[in-house]
């Protein structure tokens, strides 16, 4: 059973990504919560103990949508993705689970489903973890690419602010793969990391930085490194139907 709380994060999380103009796409049909809940289903339906210390669930999936409900949730872009990897990832953390391989979340849409209806295909692949770091800001989110990405208002900065109490260079993020660090570079007004001023700290998942009016969250996705997940998944057929 998933504490209170850690189903109130998985709805808030995905409400960053429906709010605003994307709320108006999911008036009908399927919901991006629908999918969630059928992922989450999947994962405890599929978990298996292998030892005393470990519960395997698969890490790679496929989600059949019907034609209508395809087209609304591909139209939220990739962040729609990176939010139920990120979602999935929570409910193993708070379920014990463990995964062989990265997380790979993939839609595909499927004349046959009626909308409102939706198919999960899952796979257990081992493969190497990709850490992907990205920013949330604004409802807003930016993948980091870089070892050392700029944030601050000025042209030069690699992500821009339109926020007046920030500096032109206002804070560093580096990432050197696995691990972040977030770094003051001289500002104005300063910054903060979770509430507490910081001239230089490390950067853990799901910190929030604070520059001038502008909130930052940083997160962490495991995601698969350029692995097939789904190559036993294209000649079956499912079993069964999620609503």
């Amino acid at each position: 059973m998933v504490p209170l709380g850690i189903l109130d994060n998985f709805e808030k999380g995905l409400e960053r990504v429906v709010n605003g103009a994307f709320a108006r796409t999911f008036k009908s049909g399927l919901q991006p919560l629908e999918v969630t809940a059928a992922l989450r289903r999947e994962l405890d339906t599929k978990a298996a103990v292998v030892s005393r210390d470990r519960i395997l669930v698969p890490n790679g999936f496929v989600v059949r949508l019907a034609p209508g409900d395809y087209l609304r949730m591909t139209d939220l872009g990739p962040a729609l993705i990176d939010e139920f990897t990120q979602l999935v990832q929570r409910h193993a953390t708070a379920q014990h689970y463990a995964f062989a391989g990265g997380i790979s979340i993939r839609l595909e849409r499927d004349p046959l489903l009626s909308e409102g209806v939706l198919r999960i295909e899952s796979v257990n692949v081992k493969g190497e973890v990709a850490w992907t770091p990205v920013l949330d800001i604004d409802g807003t989110r930016y993948p980091i690419t870089k070892s050392r990405t700029v944030i601050g208002r000025g042209s030069d900065a690699d992500i821009t602010l339109d926020d007046t109490g920030t500096s032109r260079q206002h804070i560093e993020i580096l990432w050197d793969g696995k691990r972040g660090q977030v770094s003051d570079l001289g500002s104005t007004n300063g910054s903060k990391l979770n509430g507490e001023r910081i001239s230089k700290a490390p950067l853990l998942p799901d910190s929030v930085i604070e520059i001038g009016r502008t909130k930052i969250a940083f997160r962490v996705l495991a995601q698969a490194a350029s692995v097939d997940q789904f190559a036993d998944l294209r000649t079956e057929r499912p079993d069964r139907t999620e609503r």
